[in-house]
């Protein structure tokens, strides 16, 4: 049994005991978010959602959060001198699912 869930503006296909990175909820470690955007259920027959699946959600718990590897932007344009270099670490919140209810 798998889904389709859309959180943070992506659209992540998960299963039951999958760990995934999604954008920053604004939760604690160890809570229970539901997520009720699922678009698509397959459980032997295919729930195909317009635009959502009435009626599915998928529970997930909090393990942690963080931030990903730096990502380094750096501008330079040749014969002025410029050059400038910054850095950017987008924040996640790693969850795993727990139960896909259709």
């Amino acid at each position: 049994m798998y889904a389709i869930i859309a959180t943070g503006g992506k659209q992540y296909t998960v299963s039951e005991g999958d760990v995934i990175n999604v954008e920053k909820l604004s939760v604690n470690a160890g809570d229970t978010v539901t997520f009720d955007q699922v678009l698509f259920v397959n459980n032997g027959e295919a729930k195909v959602g317009e635009p959502t699946v009435a009626g599915a959600t998928v529970t997930a718990s909090v393990i942690e959060e963080g931030k990903e590897a730096k990502v380094v932007v750096y501008k330079y344009k040749r014969k002025t001198g410029y050059h400038k270099k910054n850095g950017h670490r987008q924040p996640f919140t790693k969850v795993k699912i727990e139960k896909i209810n259709a």
